[in-house]
């Protein structure tokens, strides 16, 4: 990692910068062939599917799944369960309860949270199977209550789709699973062809060109989940913060792929040091060293005077994920404002919410956790305002109502007041 020591946040902009890693250069083939699936459908998803990735896509068959569990081990799908379990719960809790609220006598107003009824998931395959987004799409989707889910993924080398995955999908009730990877999959969804259907809002992660696929279909008004790019974590750690776990934290998320982002901020020379020595041990093991290595050349380790300022960088970082290793660590995260999640003291690592504590790895990137949440039980509701109002309401409300019309000009609006007015 390149160190620097005491830095102005002056330079902030240019330290905190993520690599530059623009959609400009995909957008004109990705817009080329978005409108080659919505003109040709079926076709135009076959053609590109066998020219990008070499296999016919098809919809996963239902006795697939069965297959699927059989496939697994018992300890894989015991994890699997329980993970299901936790991120189950941590979303049921998010559902609101009606409130009606009565802003005045005889004015009542409020609010009910209405499932999207068509969402689409999208889950990679490329260098790993991620069946644990399945879980985190999947199950807020079936605790909303969305009519209809379908999920498209690339499959695997040998053309079928990755038991946990089926496994994993079948758990949150989505049995219409599609062969479909990249743009296409994403176009398949937002316009629909004979085989898949059309949803009104598409989730999940993705490469360049899936990326940019969501967010030219956004601009038809198929709605997407949030600002996603490479994944990131950064990490703020005392004196007292153990190496050897930092280090592990840092490279569990730089081997997701040579463009992940990785940002450490410490009040200690020694702890720096400490830090890149392990990372160079810790690295040496790992299979997928090549990646990871590339992500943690390009990251930084900022060497501040005190922890308060360390605070400040990670706040204006804003990064996916923030790991506090401290001994104040409590209440440093009372004073986090920008993050996608927070982990909170050396025993809660990133991977916890990666997987299975509870809480969505769905998060925003590349600085968008400034004005972005992660993906909740929220992104799967519309919520819609309803409001009643008796005859004597209107009577104490509909002057107010008049007034304020009048002064905009808008006759219209206040005539359809005060003829109501007039009838009683």
């Amino acid at each position: 990692m390149q160190q620097i020591d005491y830095p102005d946040f002056q330079e902030a902009e240019i330290l905190l910068a993520r690599p530059s890693g623009s959609l400009a250069a995909y957008r004109e083939k990705v817009a080329g062939m978005l409108a080659a699936i919505r003109q040709e459908g079926d076709t135009a998803v076959r053609r590109f599917s066998l020219q990008f990735d070499g296999y016919e896509p098809a919809r996963v068959a239902d006795a697939a799944f069965e297959l699927a569990e059989a496939r697994l081990s018992p300890a894989l799908k015991a994890a699997i369960q329980q993970a299901y379990a936790n991120i189950r719960l941590f979303h049921a809790a998010q559902k609101e309860e009606l409130l009606p609220v009565e802003t005045m006598p005889g004015v009542l107003c409020w609010r009910r949270s209405v499932p999207i009824e068509r969402v689409g998931l999208y889950i990679p395959g490329g260098t790993a199977p991620l069946f644990s987004t399945v879980l985190m799409l999947g199950i807020p989707a079936q605790l909303a209550g969305c009519r209809e889910v379908i999920l498209c993924t690339p499959p695997q080398q040998d053309g079928e789709v990755h038991p946990a995955v089926l496994f994993s999908a079948a758990l949150c009730g989505i049995r219409a699973v599609y062969k479909i990877g990249g743009v296409q999959a994403i176009g398949a969804m937002a316009y629909g062809t004979e085989t898949v259907p059309p949803v009104w809002k598409i989730f999940g992660p993705g490469n360049a060109w899936v990326t940019a696929a969501k967010q030219l279909i956004s601009l038809d008004g198929v709605a997407i989940d949030l600002p996603a790019g490479p994944s990131e974590v950064a990490v703020l750690a005392d004196a007292a913060a153990n190496p050897v776990f930092v280090a592990a934290d840092l490279l569990s998320q730089a081997e997701h792929g040579a463009d992940s982002q990785v940002l450490l901020v410490s009040d200690s020379a020694a702890f720096l040091q400490a830090v890149q020595e392990e990372l160079t041990r810790q690295l040496a093991t790992l299979p997928r060293r090549e990646l990871a290595e590339q992500a943690i050349l390009k990251s930084k380790a900022l060497l501040v005077r005190s922890l308060e300022e360390a605070l400040h960088w990670v706040n204006l970082y804003a990064p996916e994920h923030l790991i506090l290793h401290a001994e104040q660590a409590e209440q440093l995260a009372g004073k986090v404002v920008n993050a996608g999640s927070v982990f909170i003291g050396s025993f809660t690592p990133e991977s916890a919410g990666d997987y299975a504590s509870g809480t969505n790895h769905t998060l925003p990137t590349g600085g968008f956790a400034r004005a972005f949440a992660g993906v909740s039980l929220d992104s799967f509701v519309k919520k819609i305002t309803f409001q009643q109002i008796t005859e004597q309401g209107l009577q104490r409300l509909g002057p107010t109502i008049m007034e304020m019309a009048n002064a905009e000009g808008l006759t219209a609006h206040a005539r359809a007041v005060e003829l109501r007015l007039n009838a009683l």
